[in-house]
């Protein structure tokens, strides 16, 4: 880059005065009125606890899934993308069946069109049901079991609820055990969430 210095230097335009401010005034303005936020950094939480993971198709991710859900003795809370697995359904199912308090998210668009979804078999069963619509995709895999306490379960991964995901795609999984102070986290999250969606039709 040439640079001219001196008399004959070139002048940078000047913008005139106030219309700096004038512009971040109204970039502000636009993320406000457009539901803009600012990231936070989040806290390093302690690594406490187990960790068992699995990776599809070679590990039994649905029965890992069904197993921890049949232990289930005080809630379960889910976030799911797609849910198809019967396998899984039913695990939610019958730990409604047994007092455990399930409650389940779901994408809006993927519960309306996603082929064989299960979410109209689990609201018939009793289960609550929102729909999030907020995001273009509510992409989160999550089950939380008997969070809020000491001995809770996160289980979380690229593992859609599916059988495809079972059988078919390569996916990740971890079941993430006695660590409060996460699942404390991931519960706020899933409660954060809750509160901006939409009852599905026929939920208590």
């Amino acid at each position: 880059m040439n640079v001219k210095h001196g008399a004959g230097a070139a002048r940078e335009p000047q913008s005139p005065p106030g219309r700096g401010l004038g512009r971040w005034s109204l970039l502000t303005a636009l993320a406000l009125f457009f539901g803009a936020s600012v990231a936070v950094v989040a806290a390093p939480l302690p690594a406490t606890g187990s960790v068992e993971a699995l990776f599809t198709p070679w590990d039994d991710a649905e029965g890992a899934i069904v197993r921890a859900l049949g232990k289930a003795k005080q809630s379960v809370h889910v976030q799911a993308y797609l849910l198809t697995s019967r396998a899984i359904a039913a695990a939610l199912l019958d730990a409604k069946s047994r007092g455990v308090a399930v409650e389940v998210l779901t994408d809006r668009e993927m519960a309306a069109k996603g082929e064989n979804s299960l979410i109209p078999k689990l609201l018939a069963g009793g289960i609550p049901v929102w729909l999030e619509t907020r995001y273009a995709a509510a992409h989160n895999k999550i089950i939380l079991i008997d969070v809020p306490g000491e001995h809770g379960i996160v289980i979380t991964g690229s593992y859609n609820f599916t059988w495809s995901a079972q059988a078919r795609n390569a996916e990740n999984l971890l079941l993430l055990r006695d660590n409060p102070a996460l699942a404390r986290r991931y519960l706020d999250n899933w409660q954060r969430h809750r509160d901006e969606a939409e009852a599905m039709s026929g939920s208590n």
